[in-house]
């Protein structure tokens, strides 16, 4: 009896970590005190809003990141993080791509395997691959994904280092952002 009450100990400690994870709990990043959220226009030239993303741009493709094109953001943006993300995940949000520290003054950043024109600054955090780069969509077969390609206006640089992992750069973010666009894309096997 001793056995099976410590084995269900574990067993209970055990999901409760995989539940919580091993460190704090994610938070939603909130936007600056006494801002009013600006809009940014993302675009791509290779998919339109709601639209199918290019095999080139998935994980059946070439894997390259999109061109995406944005709008000026708003006035004391420091920098700008840019996401990629898929909501339909199963279990909550996964990050495809977290590049920050992009300059301000960025109005394309061309496709391909590194965003290039970027910023000297610029860094990938890991993504939930545990990468530190860009990991174009890639639905579990049978299943079609939306995917967000989100750019973030922020008030300040981030102090972090390259693979930063997501749960520091919403840290780092929680009351820095002053604008925000997004682009949808679809995608399925």
């Amino acid at each position: 009896m001793r056995s099976r009450t410590t084995a269900l100990a574990v067993l209970a400690s055990v999901s409760l970590l995989a539940l919580g994870g091993c460190g704090k709990p994610r938070i939603i990043p909130r936007v600056a005190s006494g801002v009013r959220l600006a809009s940014i226009t993302v675009t791509s030239p290779s998919f339109s809003d709601g639209s199918r993303i290019p095999v080139d741009h998935t994980c059946d493709g070439k894997d390259l990141m999109p061109e995406l094109v944005l709008s000026s953001p708003p006035e004391n943006t420091r920098s700008l993080l840019l996401l990629v993300e898929d909501p339909d995940a199963p279990n909550g949000t996964f990050t495809h791509m977290a590049l920050f520290n992009v300059s301000p003054d960025v109005r394309k950043l061309p496709g391909g395997a590194e965003p290039t024109g970027a910023g000297e600054a610029a860094r990938f955090g890991l993504n939930d691959f545990q990468v530190a780069h860009y990991s174009g969509p890639c639905p579990p077969r049978g299943e079609a994904h939306r995917y967000r390609f989100r750019v973030v206006a922020l008030d300040n640089v981030l102090d972090l280092p390259e693979g930063a992992p997501i749960a520091r750069i919403e840290e780092a973010i929680d009351g820095h952002i002053i604008g925000e666009g997004m682009l949808t894309g679809h995608f399925g096997h």
